[in-house]
């Protein structure tokens, strides 16, 4: 792991250790992992739920329509149907490509899962072409694999809840 992924993954593991709300990690995450590299245009996570379906949560960038994307369409949803990460050197090469800005040329695409199950994604758009290097790639698993734990930390600390209390916290 490089210093640049060491320190983002640092930052998070403290968080989390500190009992920060998953929402907080993840934002920090986005915004850590978005500066860490001028490429990075568009940066966010879409989280998946029961439903087959990729919800956006946090984002820096430019809006997007595509706040909800079907497991199988676009890039993010073909990422999580085919079970891999996906890093594209040329969107216009993808036929199901769902575009978010016309000036995006690249994507990269991380799942955050632990063993076959699949939480959420890391999504990155870039507006060059082939953007995403070996070293590039690796920073975003290393934070991915953060997050799985901090996913993971979050549902067992829900489940306790509702074993104890009855409830699920709001």
């Amino acid at each position: 792991m490089d210093s640049g992924a060491k320190a983002i993954v640092d930052t998070l593991t403290r968080l989390r250790e500190q009992g920060a709300p998953l929402d907080e990690i993840l934002r920090q995450a986005v915004e850590r992992v978005h500066h860490s590299n001028p490429r990075f245009h568009w940066t966010g996570i879409y989280e998946l739920f029961p439903d087959k379906v990729l919800r956006l949560g946090p984002f820096i960038g430019a809006p997007t329509n595509h706040v909800f994307i079907c497991v199988g369409q676009g890039v993010c949803g073909s990422a999580v149907a085919q079970k891999r990460n996906m890093n594209i050197p040329d969107v216009s090469k993808e036929s199901n490509y769902l575009a978010c800005s016309q000036e995006t040329r690249s994507e990269l695409v991380v799942l955050i899962r632990r063993g076959d199950r699949i939480f959420a994604q890391i999504d990155i758009d870039s507006h060059e072409y082939a953007a995403f290097d070996p070293v590039s790639e690796a920073l975003v698993q290393s934070v991915a694999d953060c997050l799985a734990d901090a996913y993971a930390s979050s549902q067992v600390t829900s489940a306790e809840q509702v074993r104890v209390t009855g409830q699920h916290r709001t």
